[in-house]
């Protein structure tokens, strides 16, 4: 992990995302030569410290391996984190990065971000640290829609501080915090991120490969905030918690694979789809009940959230099912770049005086 500096304004740093310029400022730096990152390029000389088995490994590795094909240096990559085990991310990514306060990693990465919109900001957060003390954080910048990318890993658990109870927890989760059971109904944070108006969310399994490269290939394409909530098993404090969809055998059954522009149709020789229920929600049902007009086309650019937010709602028909893949990628202004033309435009109407500005025209004198 590097350091970084937070020097350049915003007006002085070139207008276009990081991943869409990547060729053109590897060109224009390097002088004509240009370099592939491979996934060792991207590890630094740290001991990897996370229980073993945990699923923090496959995700670095798949972080690791997918990042070169991006075509962005290493010194154009900013890896901000929270606290908690998820956290220690930076540690082990050869880019610039900073492990940061408690839940305030989004809030880091937003003034990164909008300061420097030539780099490549991703933040990578756990579901204590994002969803609860971060919770605000969170929100604030989905709705803004600052480019950047954050990977949420949920293991359900606090799996640093020993297996309390987390904002994702079911109820009647028996932990050391909740001896009874927990009585809080937890959150679902992709429902959150679309409640939120965020233009990209999208979830994935630590450990299928295919899939979580797919959907954070994405992610790291769109230009504003993207959320990925990443399914990641903590073996110590809540082994097996995601068991019934990786198990092959019954993974099909309740895991929905979003694909735009696919049929939403699932399970075992595609015996259950999504189709719209009478209230406009949506519901599953059996296929060989339905007409084939009437099972939903996965459309991840809708402008309204709604249909994003009913998918990932079917698990209150039954807590089972579960919808992986990207449920929104829509384009909207981001917030860096707006305040990037606000400042120009400041500009233009002339110089600014600092002093003016602190000694201000509302001044008095207080009486002795």
């Amino acid at each position: 992990m590097t350091t970084f500096d937070l020097g350049m304004p915003a007006a002085s740093v070139p207008p276009h995302g990081p991943v869409a310029d990547a060729i053109a400022r590897s060109v224009e730096s390097q002088g004509e030569k240009q370099t592939q990152l491979k996934a060792k390029d991207l590890k630094t000389d740290q001991e990897v410290r996370w229980c073993p088995g945990c699923g923090d490994y496959v995700i670095l590795n798949a972080v690791q391996s997918f990042l070169p094909s991006l075509g962005i240096a290493r010194e154009d990559m900013v890896i901000v984190s929270g606290i908690g085990c998820s956290s220690r991310f930076p540690y082990y990514m050869n880019t610039y990065g900073m492990h940061s306060i408690h839940g305030r990693a989004p809030a880091i990465a937003t003034g990164l971000a909008a300061s420097r919109p030539d780099l490549s900001v991703w933040v990578v957060t756990g579901d204590g640290d994002a969803l609860s003390i971060g919770g605000n954080h969170l929100i604030h910048t989905l709705r803004r829609n600052v480019n950047l990318k954050i990977l949420l890993f949920n293991n359900r658990i606090y799996g640093l501080t020993k297996g309390q109870y987390s904002p994702t927890s079911e109820v009647g989760k028996v932990t050391k915090s909740t001896p009874m059971g927990s009585l809080d109904h937890p959150f679902n944070p992709v429902s959150l991120a679309l409640g939120a108006d965020a233009t990209f969310v999208g979830r994935a399994m630590d450990s299928d490969r295919k899939g979580l490269t797919d959907v954070l290939r994405q992610a790291a394409e769109h230009q504003g905030t993207a959320l990925v909530e990443i399914y990641q098993n903590c073996n110590i404090f809540n082994d097996g918690a995601f068991d019934l969809l990786k198990d092959p055998t019954t993974g099909v059954q309740w895991s929905i694979p979003l694909e735009h522009g696919k049929p939403l149709v699932f399970g075992p020789e595609g015996a259950s789809c999504v189709v719209r229920d009478d209230a406009g929600g949506l519901r599953i049902a059996e296929t060989s009940q339905v007409e084939a007009e009437d099972i939903v086309v996965h459309d991840t650019t809708r402008a309204d959230p709604s249909y994003a937010f009913a998918l990932s709602r079917l698990s209150s028909q039954d807590l089972r099912y579960t919808s992986m893949g990207v449920f929104r990628a829509v384009q909207k202004p981001t917030y860096d770049r707006m305040m990037a033309d606000q400042v120009e435009e400041a500009r233009t109407q002339g110089a600014g005086d600092l002093e003016t500005l602190l000694s201000g025209n509302d001044t008095w004198t207080v009486e002795g």
